[in-house]
């Protein structure tokens, strides 16, 4: 199993670091010590767990934390990676609902029910299950959310870890056969990874060839391409497959993070529970700081984004632009591809 294991979610080299451009610097707050967006926002929240079985009837398991204060949010759906589980982002999830998102996390397939003949499933099939999960949120969602609380049905966004970010572009891109119903209004790449030699192959080598027409923000790791054992080919996200890949081939406006010192699972909970779980925190290279500097900066991160797009609040966002040291892990480098007619987001 864990050879197996290995084999899926490592790759096959490294290459050199890339030479990265210079960032776009625009206007920013004043600069604080630490910006609100990485501590627990002012939103009390609440996990629920919604099983198959429920009468809403949702196509796969859900873990959904929202805010439990009277009034209308946007969603932030988010797919968990390679043979991972919803519940080892039980630190970072809430910590993006608490400013005001409800998070839908659904488990799109288990690789302890997989695990034999076969895992996991193919990233075509996988693309499928997320459209109906999709799908299901304008007719299901909100039968399912805390008394008073709705969804803003106009202000979606998508987003994954590992394999599932490669899952979240492609269905930004439009590879799903199911038709998608619900609208994606941003995108987000947490440290994602392409497959090269699957279906659907999004990583070609042409540059800013995503044809997408809604703001992205990637945020990459430091240490994920490299090994933990110190074997060439042995990391997690190499380079021809990593967030680097993934920001380049990205039109304006898109945002790209990388947090220097942390590596691929580092924004996973400090000791998530079971088999899965402890392949998932020995499998990569980790850092030795403590992991929730990392979750409060890739939470705080997609909370300044999603602030700047949906809620026209750019201030945040605009600030960790210019002044990467508020963020509590190291990011660098940090870049943005502004539109040409746009001074601001």
């Amino acid at each position: 199993m864990l050879v197996t294991l290995l084999v899926i979610l490592l790759a096959s080299a490294l290459e050199a670091k890339p030479q990265f451009p210079t960032v776009v610097l625009l206007e920013t707050k004043p600069v604080q010590d630490i910006l609100d967006v990485f501590v627990t926002g002012s939103f009390p929240t609440k996990s629920i767990d919604v099983k198959k079985s429920n009468p809403a009837s949702p196509p796969k398991p859900l873990l959904i934390v929202s805010p439990i204060t009277d009034g209308t949010y946007p969603v932030f759906m988010f797919l968990h990676g390679t043979c991972l589980e919803n519940y080892f982002y039980s630190n970072l999830l809430p910590h993006i609902a608490s400013h005001g998102f409800i998070v839908v996390a659904p488990q799109v397939y288990s690789c302890i029910n997989w695990l034999i003949p076969k895992l996991p499933i193919r990233e075509s099939k996988e693309i499928e299950f997320v459209a109906e999960v999709g799908n299901w949120l304008l007719s299901g969602l909100q039968s399912v959310l805390p008394e008073k609380v709705t969804w803003d049905q106009d202000k979606l966004a998508l987003g994954g870890h590992n394999r599932g970010g490669n899952i979240a572009f492609a269905l930004a891109l439009g590879y799903s056969k199911t038709p998608l119903e619900v609208k994606i209004s941003a995108l987000v790449g947490l440290d994602p990874v392409g497959r090269v030699s699957t279906d659907p192959k999004i990583l070609t080598n042409v540059p800013h060839s995503f044809n997408l027409s809604i703001p992205v923000t990637v945020i990459g790791t430091g240490l994920g391409n490299e090994s933990v054992c110190g074997v060439v080919g042995l990391a997690c996200a190499p380079n021809y497959m990593n967030h680097v890949k993934f920001y380049n081939k990205c039109k304006a406006p898109a945002s790209h993070f990388v947090t220097t010192d942390y590596g691929h699972m580092d924004m996973l909970d400090d000791n998530p529970t079971g088999i899965l779980a402890i392949i998932a925190n020995s499998i990569c290279k980790n850092s030795k700081d403590p992991r929730d500097q990392m979750r409060r900066t890739v939470g705080g991160l997609i909370v300044a984004f999603l602030k700047a797009y949906f809620q026209a609040d750019s201030g945040d966002f605009m600030t960790i632009l210019n002044e990467p040291s508020v963020a509590p892990a190291k990011l660098d480098p940090v870049q943005f591809k502004e539109e040409q007619n746009h001074a601001q987001v």
